[in-house]
């Protein structure tokens, strides 16, 4: 296959491999990139793999930088942006499941392709848009088929997490996963227990976020990988509920992680101990738990303004993309926004008086009883019983402070 007018991101790197081959080396660009480029979808990242050594394109180029050497990695500096290149290789005794033991430098493109994961990535492609397919990736794409190269097995004991990655790309690209290749995940799922967490969750967290979920998410189930994945193995019931799901796709991690929460029935009380399971960090730790107490006042059908205002607009977006997934009426999700941005106040640090204030002109003396009043006057402007003004404030606190009404 030859492809014109390639996307403009190739434009630059062009000279890398125009600089080596020059040298008498190969160069193409490999993976992702020549994938995402037939079919017309979003680029992100560059890949090139030669034929040169890393000592050899220390010689070729000036200014390099030793990215993953032991790897055959070396970062190319001399055309403005950096370029990671990588030396055609083979690898060999995986014993952690993941990392090669034995990485050998080759001269063959054939060697270093046939160690990739599916036959999608495993294409390369010149300067000049000529793809390069050994393994019918080509074929595979068009018909929409996630592939194994060579055999499953042995792909996946090499590197356990390209299971997670199989069904992940099955959403990401809305493709089918090949009938042997499923078959090599059933048969290997247990080993994805041999891999960091932290892994297993960019990969899940891609798959919750790609355009087509459900495809994903029955993958895992009719796998049974999900039941070697941070506290999933009970959720069978939530995970088809979730693939059940028709309003795709999700925008953010607040609301892919939220809605697996909200689909297995993790309460908001127990979600900082899943969510610290899967590695995930503080802020979103926080954010899901606000996410999931106001869904279940949504679902009670008790939403205050205070439930809006303790949820905040970043949470209440991803709280209404969860809801719609889940059904929830388009209008009650709509008036939830509308009575946020008709809220006085949006954040504690706009509430028109402070604690020194309070002690400077009111009868108040300090205490815990000036938290007391804070708060209550927090939410009563936020509930519209008192404006947020200096005086209306003062006045309204000097009158709890005689009525003791806190």
């Amino acid at each position: 296959m030859q492809l014109t007018n390639l996307p403009a991101i190739f434009e630059p790197a062009r000279p890398v491999l125009q600089q080596i081959e020059n040298a008498g080396y190969e160069a193409y660009f490999v993976g992702g990139c020549v994938r995402d480029t037939i079919l017309g979808d979003h680029i992100h990242d560059i890949d090139i793999a030669t034929s040169a050594y890393p000592s050899e394109i220390k010689q070729i180029f000036k200014r390099t930088v030793d990215t993953g050497i032991e790897h055959g990695t070396v970062m190319i500096l001399d055309h403005g942006e950096g370029y990671e290149t990588t030396t055609f290789r083979t690898e060999s005794g995986y014993q952690d499941f993941r990392r090669p033991d034995k990485v050998t430098f080759v001269r063959s493109l054939s060697e270093d392709l046939k160690r990739r994961d599916f036959t999608i990535n495993a294409l390369a492609m010149k300067e000049n848009g000529q793809v390069i397919d050994l393994f019918d990736g080509l074929s595979d794409l068009k018909k929409r088929l996630i592939k194994a190269v060579g055999d499953p097995e042995a792909r996946f004991h090499e590197d356990a997490l390209r299971m997670m990655r199989a069904v992940r790309f099955a959403s990401k690209l809305d493709f089918a996963i090949d009938p042997a290749t499923v078959t090599g995940i059933q048969d290997n799922a247990s080993l994805l227990e041999k891999i960091a967490v932290e892994r297993t969750q960019v990969e899940m967290e891609k798959l919750l976020l790609g355009q087509n979920p459900p495809r994903g998410l029955k993958a895992m189930i009719n796998t049974g990988l999900y039941q070697y994945c941070p506290d999933l193995s009970d959720h069978e019931a939530g995970l088809q509920r979730l693939a059940q799901c028709t309003h795709w796709p999700l925008t953010t991690n607040k609301a892919a992680w939220g809605a697996l929460l909200f689909a297995i029935g993790i309460s908001a009380k127990q979600s900082s101990r899943f969510l610290r399971d899967w590695k995930l960090s503080n802020d979103l730790i926080s954010a899901e738990r606000a996410i999931l107490i106001f869904l279940k006042c949504a679902v009670d059908q008790k939403v205050t303004a205070w439930d809006l205002f303790e949820c905040g607009q970043n949470n209440l977006d991803a709280a209404s993309e969860i809801a719609l997934l889940f059904d929830f009426d388009q209008g009650e999700v709509k008036s939830w926004h509308d009575q946020y941005q008709q809220l006085a106040i949006h954040d504690r640090h706009e509430l028109a008086i402070n604690g020194g204030q309070l002690l400077k002109n009111t009868s108040l003396t300090p205490g815990p009883k000036m938290g007391k009043i804070l708060d209550r006057l927090l939410r009563d402007v936020v509930a519209g019983k008192v404006a947020n003004s200096a005086p209306a404030l003062l006045k309204y606190s000097e009158q709890l402070i005689n009525q003791g009404d806190l």
